[in-house]
């Protein structure tokens, strides 16, 4: 029944020689410490591409220094294109041989919303998200890579002080549905004007809140999604990582199941549009040996459901506790000792990339994450 399912929630073959990604993996937002000389985005891009993954995460945005200490400031920048087309450390991290790539993105020029979207401030934002996606395109055409143009949690960003309780106004929901709109608008109009093969660029918006969305508050997955309508919806999970095993399991399915019914159909995009952004268990509360058990519970729920992405947080820790202690979020801790889920998860990928070899022999290139999800649940339950 599980395959059966599976085989209806996941994508038919690319015809343009872009392949699924082996679905899980992790993510580098400003890491608190570093092991070499490299700066940190390039350091935690080359440890994630030597753990095996396909997939990378990063921010690319002004705030780049205080992202990832030890970059070169270059003021000269003055759009996101010119940050990932001329400064040196993004032109290593997105030319590393990942498959997926995934992109906070907040234009440099590009204002706020939170008082409505000005038209001048809608006007600087397509045009650099457009110029970045067209960038991208032509770039990285005949590549077989595939971005994802984001931000991060959305629901935060709309409610004030960090307050569930509080609902967000009309104005603050208003403006936020215009800026998605606007760079849901940037990336397939560039899509559409950019001559490009073989390599694939989308525009995803992230929830947070999806629990009070199932209780019927004011969120971005019921006011905003349904109107705007993304190629695809992180969902960063932590108000679904309700218990363990077969409970943290059933809240993410229907937590994700949810979310999915507040999409439109677009027919261009084949299989499930909501994937797992962020999900993660800080050491500080959850011992070695726990922390890996749950990641491989929300591991499981990811295939099963057919997510396109599940990405742990993260690859170094970026969270400190009031006493200064690191909270844990790592697969790589502050001493540069792998965890159990660093193994758990580098375990899975070499597994997952030796079932990828050998579909890609048998079924070509374009193999269906389809076929990936029934040879995966079925051969590797040992790697999760």
């Amino acid at each position: 029944m599980l395959l059966a399912a599976l085989a209806l929630a996941c994508a038919a073959p690319s015809p343009d020689g872009v392949g699924p990604s082996l679905v899980l993996g992790t993510q580098t937002f400003s890491p608190g410490y570093r092991f070499t000389k490299d700066d940190a985005l390039v350091e935690t891009a080359r440890g994630i591409l030597a753990m095996g993954s396909d997939i990378l995460k990063i921010s690319l945005a002004k705030d780049y220094l205080r992202q990832y200490p030890g970059m070169a400031e270059r003021p000269d920048l003055k759009t996101l294109r010119e940050l990932a087309e001329k400064h040196p450390s993004y032109r290593k991290a997105l030319a590393m041989p990942f498959r997926h790539i995934l992109l906070w993105v907040y234009p440099l020029r590009g204002g706020w919303w939170d008082k409505g979207l000005s038209p001048e401030d809608a006007g600087r934002t397509y045009q650099e998200i457009y110029d970045l996606a067209a960038y991208l395109l032509r770039r990285f055409s005949g590549s077989g890579k595939t971005f994802l143009l984001g931000h991060w949690e959305g629901d935060w960003h709309l409610h004030l002080d960090y307050d569930p309780a509080k609902d967000p106004s009309d104005t603050m929901i208003r403006g936020m549905t215009d800026w998605l709109k606007v760079r849901q608008t940037a990336v397939e109009d560039a899509r559409r004007d950019t001559p490009h093969h073989g390599v694939r660029v989308y525009h995803y918006v992230e929830v947070n809140l999806v629990q009070k969305a199932m209780r019927g508050g004011r969120t971005i997955t019921n006011d905003i999604l349904p109107v705007v309508n993304p190629d695809y919806v992180s969902y960063s999970s932590y108000d679904s990582l309700l218990g363990e095993g077969q409970t943290l399991r059933d809240h993410l399915r229907r937590a994700l199941d949810y979310v999915a019914s507040k999409l439109p159909p677009r027919p261009e995009i084949a299989g499930r549009r909501v994937f797992i952004g962020e999900f993660g268990f800080p050491a500080a509360h959850h011992p070695p040996d726990r922390q890996a058990r749950l990641t491989r519970d929300v591991c499981q729920a990811a295939l099963e459901w057919g997510c396109p992405y599940a990405l742990y947080w993260e690859y170094h820790c970026n969270e400190v506790d009031k006493d200064g202690k690191r909270r844990g979020f790592w697969l790589v801790d502050d001493k540069g000792v792998k965890q159990p889920v660093y193994h758990l998860l580098a375990g899975y990928l070499r597994a997952a990339r030796a079932l990828g070899d050998r579909l890609r022999r048998q079924l070509g290139p374009t193999y269906s994450h389809e076929a990936f999800c029934r040879e995966a649940l079925a051969a590797l339950p040992a790697a999760l």
